[in-house]
């Protein structure tokens, strides 16, 4: 397997951090669901939020990482080519899945800082996005987990979409992001 995307299969790079990003969404909302078997303020409960939030801004890291690879290399074929709409609807789920990867560390971030609590990333201190607004906190906290819902449901719909390309289509779209690479 080739370290870079080409025409006809995503490379190692990019294979590697698909993979790796759904292992860490995966963390992340671990995190967060199971704060709540934890009374509020305990040790443990307190603990899964610092991961969720040292999580969700590892996920951002590498996500940078990921646009910046996807910027200078191509995107491999879908063979069968899929129709005009389909191609439209998977550059739209794209688009909310990366606003997701983007937009939620971001959001996590800014509440942070506008409740004025510490921010730290694996021990390294971070610098607040906001000022202090309790009020303001608030609301990016309520859209911060209204958003996060809907994420179930994003990442839900790509999976089974590309287990229906993979079944139904039987196109290569499933087999591009695989490493072991099928005939």
């Amino acid at each position: 397997m080739q370290w870079r995307n080409n025409e006809q299969a995503y490379g190692a790079l990019s294979v590697a951090l698909h993979w790796l990003m759904l292992v860490l969404l995966v963390a992340v909302y671990a995190c967060i669901e199971l704060r709540e078997f934890f009374p509020k303020d305990s040790a443990p409960r307190d603990a899964l939020k610092g991961w969720h939030f040292t999580l969700g801004i590892t996920v951002l890291a590498l996500v940078t990482v990921r646009v910046l690879a996807r910027l200078g290399a191509p995107t491999p074929a879908i063979r069968p080519p899929p129709r005009p709409w389909q191609r439209r609807a998977a550059q739209l789920m794209h688009l909310a899945l990366y606003g997701l990867m983007i937009g939620m560390p971001l959001a996590g971030w800014a509440m942070f800082g506008a409740m004025d609590a510490e921010l730290s990333w694996f021990g390294i201190p971070l610098p607040a996005l906001l000022e202090p607004n309790e009020a303001l906190g608030d609301r990016i906290k309520y859209w911060h987990g209204t958003v996060g819902e809907f994420g179930y449901y994003l990442i839900g719909a790509h999976a089974l979409v590309s287990l229906a390309h993979h079944y139904v289509l039987r196109d290569n779209t499933l087999r591009r992001m695989w490493f072991a690479r099928t005939p």
